[in-house]
């Protein structure tokens, strides 16, 4: 088929068993549907075997984390379309729709994903992509929809479709072709900030990446790594700053170093003295060491990117800080935030 959706597992029999069988009844007529295993030991690959015989199905021989698990499983698999989809995801009917009709009418969109709700407060925005991806001067994410830790409550107000810069990998339609191309993701990062990571670097590329609310899905979140989580708040830190490192044009990279330095280290100050969480402390500071000590292993990256880039900037990456913003000034919505870009015109 043209579109594959690829469930990437590590012992998320749970979810699956919740949450496939909707997969299943809304997507199969579109789409193959397959589940990657990333050596899971807690039963998942004998429950599909037993409840879902029709899943396609292909075992890794050992934990590669969210990128390089995705990787090794989307080289074993031929699709137009893939759809990187958590299992996690409570989808719903006439989902896939919008999206692979967007695709197909539109060939300079690399990626795109569809409105992300939470399947807990099914009437909220949901953290991992909300309505679409944005970065700040500064390279901190944001979403339509969630700004920080302000979660906003779903009103129609992000009801149309819009670039953005990057879409969540919890539901993501990419073109195979993009997909390698632009270098996959990198398995480096192992989990977190890897979609971000890649959509920057297709856009630079000057391929489109769009958010499509005409589609819907439910997502629980939290299945990989929960929020406070020290070994989240590491990969976090330290993959957004191998990004930057990546993405950065040269005249940008130093002066953005700098005010991350300072940022981030308010950001650590504040986790010990407000929250007292000694721990996610520790990991910021650690992250930091980690990005150092490792920045120069994506020379190559950086140099290759260059080559490739056909935008020295993007429009999607806002030319403020957010920090400044929702700190400072109060700006607590995407739509409150100054120079916020405008709904795409097809």
């Amino acid at each position: 088929m043209k579109t594959a959706i690829v469930i990437l597992n590590w012992n998320g029999r749970k979810m699956m068993e919740r949450f496939l069988p909707t997969v299943l009844k809304y997507s199969r007529d579109d789409a193959e549907v397959w589940v990657a295993d990333n050596a899971s030991t807690d039963g998942s690959m004998e429950m599909l075997a037993q409840k879902f015989p029709e899943v396609k199905t292909l075992v890794l021989d050992r934990n590669y984390g969210f990128a390089d698990g995705y990787n090794r499983a989307l080289r074993q698999i031929e699709a137009d379309y893939y759809v990187l989809l958590n299992s996690d995801v409570e989808v719903t009917h006439h989902w896939l729709t919008p999206l692979q009709e967007y695709m197909d009418t539109h060939d300079d969109v690399a990626a795109c994903q569809p409105k992300l709700l939470s399947e807990t407060d099914k009437d909220s925005f949901e953290y991992a992509g909300a309505s679409g991806g944005f970065l700040d001067r500064f390279g901190y994410p944001l979403c339509r929809g969630r700004v920080f830790d302000t979660v906003e409550r779903d009103n129609g107000q992000y009801d149309y479709k819009m670039d953005v810069l990057w879409a969540t990998g919890a539901c993501l339609m990419i073109r195979a072709k993009d997909y390698w191309e632009a270098g996959a993701l990198d398995a480096r990062f192992f989990a977190h900030n890897e979609e971000i990571d890649l959509c920057w670097r297709l856009r630079l590329r000057g391929r489109r990446v769009v958010c499509i609310p005409e589609s819907g899905v439910y997502h629980v979140g939290g299945g990989t790594l929960p929020q406070g989580n020290p070994m989240k708040t590491f990969l976090n830190f330290r993959n957004n700053l191998t990004m930057l490192y990546k993405n950065l044009p040269d005249e940008e990279l130093r002066p953005v170093m700098h005010m991350r330095w300072l940022l981030d280290h308010i950001a650590a100050l504040e986790t010990l003295i407000v929250n007292r969480n000694w721990h996610d402390f520790i990991a910021i500071l650690r992250a930091r060491r980690a990005f150092y000590k490792w920045r120069h292993d994506f020379d190559a990256d950086r140099d290759a990117i260059k080559k490739s880039r056909k935008l020295k900037t993007v429009p999607e990456q806002l030319p403020f800080s957010v920090v400044w913003q929702y700190y400072v000034k109060g700006k607590k919505t995407f739509n409150a935030l100054t120079s916020s870009p405008h709904q795409t015109d097809d």
